[in-house]
């Protein structure tokens, strides 16, 4: 399994979170699946970063490509959130040309899952 580059030390923003995707107003739809999939939202963000920190060297890094500013790469997480609850959340990487600095671009709910899953 092909892990994310630099898997142990990589750049989670707390604006990625607060100023967009947990943000009711800027990430609607982002904030609203946050929230009911794994019960996070803009009180809680630090630790929806956590989770991701904790769990990113378990799941896969697939390769998309240099855009010319990096490489990037996404990873497919099968997180269980404040609630209990369990989905699968896409995060999107860079690592950064230059730097060499592995930074999260976007991360959102694409699946729920039963709790029995």
């Amino acid at each position: 399994m092909k892990v994310l580059p630099n898997v142990g030390n990589v750049e989670i923003s707390i604006e990625k979170f607060v100023d967009y995707a947990l943000d009711p107003v800027k990430g609607k739809g982002k904030a609203y699946a946050f929230e009911r999939a794994l019960g996070y939202g803009l009180s809680n963000a630090d630790k929806l970063i956590e989770n991701i920190r904790q769990n990113l060297k378990n799941f896969e890094a697939r390769e998309k490509g240099d855009n010319g500013y990096g490489f990037k790469y996404e990873v497919t997480m099968n997180l269980t959130g404040e609630n209990g609850k369990v989905a699968d959340v896409l995060t999107a990487w860079i690592v950064e040309h230059g730097s060499g600095e592995t930074r999260l671009t976007s991360a959102y709910v694409i699946n729920r899952r039963k709790q029995n899953d």
